[in-house]
Formats: C-alpha cells, sequence, structure tokens
C-alpha cells in the first residue's frame, strides 16, 4: 500500500544514492579543487557538501522535536572524507528514523524557530520537501561545477535511481536460492 511514510522512505533511499553518484563523480577532481571558491552559495564544493549536512541534521532535529541553533551556514567538517562519511551515516539515519515513525507522523506538523528568531510551522511533508530539494539544488549546484572542472557527469536523476531500483530488485528475484 502507498503512504506518504512509504514515498519519504523511498525519497531518503533516494538521496543517499543520488550523493553516491555525485561523490563517484567528484573524486575524479583534485583535493585542493573542492577546497577552492568556485563561486558556489557556499563558495566551494566542500563547504557546499558541508552545508547539505548540517541542514540535514538540523531537519531531522526538527522533526524530532528538538529546536536547534541553525549553524547550516557555519563549517563543521574540515577533513573531505570524514565530511562524506557523516553525510552518509545522516542521510541513512533519517531514513531509518522516518521507517520507525507510524503513518499518522507524516499527517503533522514541524514547530522551529528559524534563522531570524520567528516561531515557524511546517507540515512534516512540507519540511521533508523542503529538505530533498534543497539537497537537489545543492547537488546540482556541486555537478554542474564539479563537470566545468573536469569532473565526469554524475547520474542523479530520479528516473535513473528507479530504474536501476528495479533492475536490482529483478535480479534479487532471480538470483539461487
Amino acid at each position: 500500500m502507498y503512504t506518504w511514510k512509504s514515498y519519504y522512505v523511498v525519497q531518503a533511499d533516494y538521496q543517499h544514492w543520488a550523493n553516491e553518484a555525485l561523490f563517484d563523480s567528484l573524486a575524479h577532481l583534485r583535493p585542493e579543487t573542492l577546497e577552492a571558491d568556485e563561486g558556489l552559495f557556499n563558495r566551494s564544493i566542500h563547504h557546499t557538501v558541508d552545508h547539505m549536512l548540517a541542514m540535514g541534521q538540523l531537519w531531522l532535529a526538527r522533526l524530532q522535536g528538538a529546536d536547534p541553533r541553525d549553524t547550516a551556514h557555519e563549517p563543521h567538517h574540515p577533513i573531505w572524507r570524514e565530511l562524506l562519511t557523516a553525510l552518509r551515516l545522516e542521510t541513512r539515519r533519517l531514513e531509518k528514523w522516518l521507517e520507525a515513525q507510524p503513518d499518522a507522523f507524516f499527517e503533522g506538523e514541524v514547530g522551529y524557530t528559524d534563522r531570524d528568531g520567528q516561531a515557524r510551522t511546517l507540515w512534516v511533508r512540507d519540511a521533508l520537501n523542503h529538505l530533498y530539494t534543497e539537497y537537489a539544488h545543492l547537488r546540482g549546484e556541486i555537478a554542474a561545477t564539479a563537470n566545468r572542472l573536469g569532473a565526469p557527469r554524475a547520474e542523479m536523476d530520479y528516473a535513473h535511481y528507479r530504474r536501476e531500483m528495479v533492475k536490482l530488485l529483478e535480479e534479487a528475484r532471480q538470483a539461487p536460492r
């Protein structure tokens, strides 16, 4: 049965998959290139990935009922490999947490304080849509910059993800038991 819960759990898996496709592309760049100011909103590729991690942590905390200070524009992980590992773990942590929520959770609201100190409320679905579209936006910004710097094109679109998942499921069904 299709539910909001199943939809957002699949979307969480897609975020992880798309990040991996991007990271594979970025592996073709020199480390100093990742740190260079390329004119991105968060200056460098490294800082933009760091921003993705901070956004994920911030929104998961909000969804869990906490109201942490927004530090999404502050650097958190100066070591590239540690940053990638942290983002991988955070993305899976959100997915597992969403899987553990009752269906009714996805019909609720989340309250938080924005950067200007204003109390805000969003539907849980809108909060997740915000996070996931922000991830897609930032991945696109990073991928375009990485392509310009010589990295191969990262196949990150959702249709590609779905084709790959269907193929993997079919292979699993046909595997000898």
